[in-house]
């Protein structure tokens, strides 16, 4: 192996490292920290728990429509770029000699390096569109969950409630983490694209997607404004 194939590979191992080992910290930060998964997790068992007092229940089915639409517009992309991916595959030569013309180009780049990069992107992709299908799949079990869900005069206990309630809210959080997974494998894949270009920069730009991602789960206004929530509704029911 040459000097340039040892460092695709670190660069690669730097790849999954960065990827695996923020989905890892981000799991344990969350269980003892505020963050976009475990706030969303107490805003969905609300949810759930008003949806069994309401006797119309119309807008939360269309909510979860609405959820499921947009795991679905990703899903249908994923096919597509998977799709575009394979037909780069079938000419490499002639989007090597193409992207070997641009300004700024690679040159220690070899039809095999490119070859191998796109295959790593069509890897990511499959696995963005088996997460994304999985979330879409998750979403139509809430769909039959709240069709079966006990009427709002239910001749049941508050505790029976608050056991269907958390149950519920758990398979949509678990539809979210998936649609997260799938997010997070978009995130990553565009990072690799400077890697036609300059293997340095996307090592800089694997740190970026990282930085990005912990930001936006942990210190976003949107996280603020969620907890803000929080706790008016616990000033409110104390």
């Amino acid at each position: 192996m040459t000097l340039t194939d040892w460092i695709n590979l670190s660069a690669t191992l730097w790849l999954f490292v960065a990827w695996m080992g923020y989905a890892r910290f981000a799991r344990k930060r969350a269980r003892t920290d505020h963050c976009l998964a475990s706030v969303l997790q107490i805003h969905r068992k609300t949810w759930m728990m008003e949806l069994l007092n309401r006797e119309n229940r119309i807008a939360d089915t269309a909510l979860v429509a609405s959820l499921e639409r947009n795991v679905s517009f990703l899903a249908s992309t994923s096919i597509l770029i998977i799709a575009g991916l394979v037909t780069i595959m079938a000419s490499i030569d002639k989007v090597y000699v193409t992207l070997s013309a641009l300004p700024f180009a690679n040159e220690t780049m070899t039809p095999r390096h490119m070859q191998l990069k796109v295959i790593l992107l069509l890897m990511i992709y499959v696995y963005a569109f088996f997460t994304l299908t999985w979330a879409m799949r998750q979403y139509g079990f809430c769909a039959i969950l709240f069709g079966a869900a006990p009427a709002h005069d239910a001749n049941i206990s508050a505790e029976e409630k608050a056991r269907y309630a958390s149950s519920t809210a758990k398979i949509i959080d678990q539809a979210g983490h998936s649609y997260n997974y799938g997010l997070r494998a978009y995130y990553f894949s565009l990072a690799i694209l400077p890697w036609f270009f300059n293997t340095w920069i996307f090592i800089a730009a694997v740190a970026a997607v990282v930085g990005v991602l912990y930001r936006r789960e942990f210190h976003s206004t949107t996280l603020r404004a969620l907890v803000r929530d929080l706790k008016l509704r616990d000033e409110a029911s104390s």
